[in-house]
Order: structure tokens, then sequence, then C-alpha cells
């Protein structure tokens, strides 16, 4: 009986064995996997906590001089529109007169019928000759009855009988006779249409045999040598400059940046803008050249007081929403919002942040920065200071 029950006992026994070890090798295939796996998100983690390169600028404070600047329209000192002063029918243009032609001042626009005119001139010289001879005639009346009293020894009882009131009527029927010749000559001589001024005939609005009465329209003219230009700053910006301004040079500078020329400040200040509320200041282009053109928009600029502590960075450092970010000592990164002084060819001066400088600057902030966040600085530029 006890040797038969020997091989059913052993059998289970083994199976057993079998599920310990597979069970056995399970869990360390499974440790391997978890220990890889962490070994994997440490080095990632490693790799991430590297700080990343952020170029900068050092800068210090510095004492700069303010300039300011506006954008204004360039525009003739003279532009009229050129008006008919008689009536007639228009005999001749003249080659001055046709639209975009240079006119020198003086030079013949239009010519208007004349017959009327010069019959008007011939009767106020006729009208003139006969008051003169109505005053020479009053003036020897006078002159006798003078004469007449002083033989008789005694003097005119009245005005009347000196025959004074006769003489002034006289007299003043003589100067009306000589304002109405006047008068008809100065006619006369608006039937020639001149330039009052050189200039460009920008438009033209009569035609030969046309028809003209006081009033009408002939021509539009530009002047080309006299231009002025009119630009309005910020009450901040009219704050950096050193008054008075009168009479001191702005430069003229193309959008391109070029320099175009020198205007001198004829008058500023005194009052502002009633729809922009900003400082008008007026001023006259020196010499203009052939570059100043009317209708153009150009910077004016103008040199202010100088100013201290001060730091000048270029545009590119300021963000979108207004502000700086710079590294501090700990290489980590901060953000301001600068008060700006003024621009200047692609440069903006602020006050000087807070703080002891210099500081370094991040020269093209991205999006991705973050208050406090630690970054390795590239050095671009060398310490700027005054």
């Amino acid at each position: 009986m006890t040797t038969a029950s020997t091989p059913q006992n052993t059998a289970p026994r083994h199976r057993w064995i079998w599920i310990t070890l597979a069970l056995t090798t399970l869990i360390g295939i499974g440790l391997l996997f978890f220990d890889v796996e962490d070994t994997a998100d440490v080095q990632q983690a490693s790799k991430a906590a590297s700080a990343p390169v952020v170029s900068v600028i050092t800068v210090g404070s510095e004492t700069a001089q303010a300039a300011i600047s506006a954008f204004a329209e360039v525009k003739p000192r003279w532009d009229i529109e050129l008006r008919a002063v008689v009536s007639g029918r228009i005999t001749h243009v003249h080659p001055a007169a046709l639209a975009g032609a240079q006119a020198d001042k003086g030079a013949p626009l239009f010519s208007i019928e004349k017959t009327t005119y010069q019959s008007a001139v011939a009767l106020a010289e006729t009208e003139l000759e006969q008051s003169k001879l109505a005053l020479l005639r009053a003036q020897n009346e006078v002159a006798v009855t003078q004469k007449q009293f002083e033989r008789d020894g005694r003097e005119p009882p009245t005005e009347l009988a000196a025959r004074l009131p006769q003489l002034r009527i006289a007299q003043k029927t003589f100067a009306a006779s000589q304002a109405r010749l006047a008068s008809a000559r100065r006619d006369l001589a608006e039937t020639e249409v001149t330039a009052p001024f050189s200039g460009f005939v920008t438009d033209r609005a009569a035609s030969l045999g046309q028809t003209v009465n006081p009033g009408d329209l002939l021509l539009h003219l530009s002047d080309n040598h006299h231009f002025e230009l009119m630009a309005e700053f910020s009450q901040k910006d009219w704050d950096l400059l050193d008054h008075p301004i009168n009479g001191k040079q702005a430069q003229l500078i193309h959008r391109d940046g070029h320099l175009l020329g020198q205007a001198r400040i004829r008058r500023s200040g005194g009052f502002l803008d009633p729809k922009t509320r900003q400082v008008r200041v007026f001023l006259d282009v020196l010499d203009p050249n052939n570059q100043i053109l009317a209708g153009d928009f150009i910077r004016v600029s103008i040199a202010g007081r100088r100013i201290a502590d001060t730091v000048t960075l270029p545009e590119s450092t300021l963000t979108r929403s207004g502000h700086v970010w710079m590294v501090d000592a700990d290489s980590l990164l901060q953000r301001f919002r600068p008060d700006i002084l003024f621009r200047t060819e692609g440069k903006i001066t602020l006050r000087t942040p807070k703080g002891q400088g210099p500081w370094q600057i991040a020269k093209t902030p991205l999006a991705s920065f973050l208050p406090g966040q630690r970054v390795t600085p590239k050095f671009m530029e060398e310490l700027c200071t005054g």
C-alpha cells in the first residue's frame, strides 16, 4: 500500500516548483524594465535642466543728447488759386499758364480783351484834363477876388464871396479824376495776367476764347522756391527741448534715413492743436534743393537738452508688450517696463533701470521668456557708458 502512493504525491510537487520558478523569472524581468525606464527619465530630466543661451548686451549709465522727431508735410509758402480781376474774353494763353509749367515771377499767363478798358482809360484821362482845367479856373477866380478885396482894403465878408467853396469842389473833383484814371489803368493792366511769384502751375481752369468775370478761377499756382513745415510734438517730447527754440535749426530727414537739409524754427509753442492736443512747431526750409518737394512727408528732428542717467538700447530689445528683459547677477531673467525718453535711428533712450549697473539686457527677447527663468548669457557687445 505504501509503495503504490509515492508517484502520485511527487507529480504535484514538481508542478509547484515550476510555477514558482516562472513567477520568479517574471518578477525579475519586470524589475529590469522599471530600472531601465527610471534611467531614461533621469537622462531626459538632466537634458531639460540645462539653461538656454540668451544673447545679451551690457550697458551702463550715460548722459545722452535728447532729440525729438516727427513727420511733417512739406508745403509751399505761397499757394494760390489765381482768379480773374476783370471781365472779358481770353485772347491768349501763354505757355507758362499750361498745367505742369514752371512760371517765373512776372511771367505772362493770360491776355484778356483790352478794348473796353482802353476806352475807360481814355475817358478817365479826358475827365482828368477837364477837372484840371476847372481847378485852374477856380484858383484863378480866387486869386482875382482876393486881389480885388486887397485893393478895396477890406477882407472878404464870407468864404462864398472869396469863392473858396468853388475852389475846394474843383480840388476834390480833380483828386477824384486822378483816382478814376488810376483805377482804369489798373483794370487795363489786369487784362495781362502775370505770375505773382515763381512756381509750378498745378492746374489750369481757363481756356482760350473763354469769357471770364471777376473772381473766376484761372489756374492754381504753387511756390517752388520757399517751403515750410508744421510739426507736432507731444508735451512729453516738448519738455525734452532746451527752450526757447525759436530761431534754432532742425534737421530734415528722408523716410529712408538720409539727410535732406536744414530748417529754421520760425515759431513754436504758445498753443495746442485743438484736435490732437499736441504742440505745434513752424519751420522754414533753408536753401531747399531738388530733393525737397512740396507734398512730401519728411522727418523733422530737433536736438534737445542733455539728460543724465540714461541707457540707450536697440529697439529690438523692446517687446510688443512694452517690456525689456535683463539677466541679473544670478543669471535669472527679469523684466521691467522702461521709461522711454525718446527714439532715434532705431534706438531707444530710457532712464536707467532700478539697481546698480551695468545691466545685461536681452538683445532679442523671446515670447517663451519667464520671470525668474535661469539662462546662460552670451555677451554680444562691450560695456557702453557715458
